[in-house]
């Protein structure tokens, strides 16, 4: 299977280019490049500066996903999750992180502070329709088959 090609451009030159930290790693991490530290309150979100943009070729998206660790140990995680970075999008990457923790937490340069995966697109081909075929589910949703296990 080849690999997309994903460039990265250094918009400040104290950013680093994402990378994979372990040799079967899905997601690669990112680093915070914030103008000075960015302390969180519980239940504080803010967009968090990587001064990075991305080149992903077309057919693909980069989709941003918190880092366990940080989500374990403190709280921390992302609002958007996962969020998408679209292949056409040429701007700065922003993180866009929540406090779900007790305490304060300060967000440093050079943080790793998301993971960003790869991943395949599809665009699917829209029709309006009068009417869409019935199936067993129907408009069941949000819980419709219960919490236990079903008896067959």
């Amino acid at each position: 299977m080849s690999k997309p090609l994903i460039q990265f451009k250094k918009l400040h030159p104290d950013a680093r280019i994402p990378r994979y930290m372990t040799t079967f790693a899905a997601g690669m991490d990112i680093q915070a490049l914030p103008e000075k530290n960015i302390v969180l309150a519980p239940g504080e979100r803010t967009l968090i500066p990587t001064g990075l943009a991305a080149a992903i070729p077309p057919g693909y998206e980069i989709q941003v996903r918190p880092r366990s660790g940080l989500a374990i140990k403190h709280g921390i995680s992302l609002v958007n999750s996962p969020g998408t970075i679209d292949a056409d999008y040429r701007g700065e990457i922003g993180i866009i992180v929540i406090n779900h923790g007790r305490e304060l937490f300060t967000i440093e340069p050079g943080d790793r502070i998301a993971q960003l995966v790869v991943a395949p697109v599809c665009q699917g081909e829209l029709r309006e329709v009068a009417e869409l075929l019935e199936t067993d589910r129907g408009a069941g949703g949000f819980g419709h088959t219960g919490h236990k296990e079903a008896e067959v």
